[in-house]
């Protein structure tokens, strides 16, 4: 992949967080804050846990911290998948932000 798709793939996924975050905003009372700085998203919960999504561009990778752990991912069939257990981003995403919200949330690749 060139450096371009890389960042046309990656910001795709970028936009997709942040625009979860507004619906789930909307819908639910999560109450997630999210900012963003460049390539990278922080997400606060109500109880001041945080989920961080960055890119890495020398690697082509995104990274994601949460209170699960540290994940890296990298675009692979039209999906970014984790670098050692090949699950997907946002299936990762909904599921570390659902434990740290304490309710359900939903993150949805923008493929979908």
């Amino acid at each position: 992949m060139t450096d371009l798709e890389y960042q046309d793939r990656a910001e795709a996924a970028l936009s997709a967080i942040e625009a979860a975050c507004d619906r789930i905003n909307d819908e639910t009372d999560a109450d997630v804050d999210n900012q963003r700085t460049g390539g990278m998203i922080t997400m606060s919960f109500a109880n001041r846990s945080q989920i961080i999504i960055n890119l890495q561009k020398p690697l082509q990778e995104i990274w994601m911290a949460a209170r699960a752990g540290g994940f890296h991912y990298k675009f692979v069939h039209g999906q970014w998948l984790n670098t050692k257990d090949s699950s997907e981003l946002f299936a990762s995403l909904s599921r570390c932000a659902s434990a740290q919200a304490e309710q359900p949330l939903l993150f949805n690749s923008p493929n979908s």
